[in-house]
């Protein structure tokens, strides 16, 4: 099921429950969904539909720490039930043993020696981690191991 349909399910859901957190959240993502179709003029592939509720979470993990850094516990919150619902749209992610395991077989693929060949080992790892690990994280990894 496209995931269209899935946000459109959950909000009838949301609706039905009078679950206005969830019925906002699932409005924006499927706002956000529909604007990228319309910019691209076509139907979303998984991989668009991906990236897009990839951006969506990290705008919010973005939010959350600057308002944790603000001591703003009343918009720390909500933020958090809106990043659980988005996580369910996306693949699960991957921990830091996986991802360190990918960096490790990319630079053996690659040939990779040290720090001048971090672009070539992040434009092949970037793909293969896509919608499902932290660009942050997996941009500290590669530094560390070609350091």
């Amino acid at each position: 099921m496209a995931v269209l349909d899935q946000l459109n399910e959950q909000m009838k859901t949301a609706m039905k429950a009078k679950d206005k957190q969830t019925l906002s959240t699932v409005r924006m993502l499927k706002s956000a969904l529909q604007n990228k179709q319309i910019d691209l003029g076509h139907d979303l592939t998984p991989e668009d539909e991906k990236a897009v509720l990839s951006t969506e979470l990290k705008q919010r993990k973005e939010s959350l720490e600057e308002f944790s850094k603000a001591g703003r516990e009343d918009l720390v919150t909500p933020l958090e039930a809106e990043i659980k619902i988005v996580e369910a749209y996306l693949p699960a992610q991957l921990d830091e043993a996986a991802v360190t395991k990918l960096v490790d077989e990319t630079i053996a693929e690659v040939g990779a020696t040290g720090k001048s060949d971090f672009g070539k080992v992040m434009k092949t790892l970037m793909p293969k981690v896509k919608g499902q690990a932290d660009g942050a994280m997996v941009n500290r990894i590669v530094k560390a191991k070609l350091g």
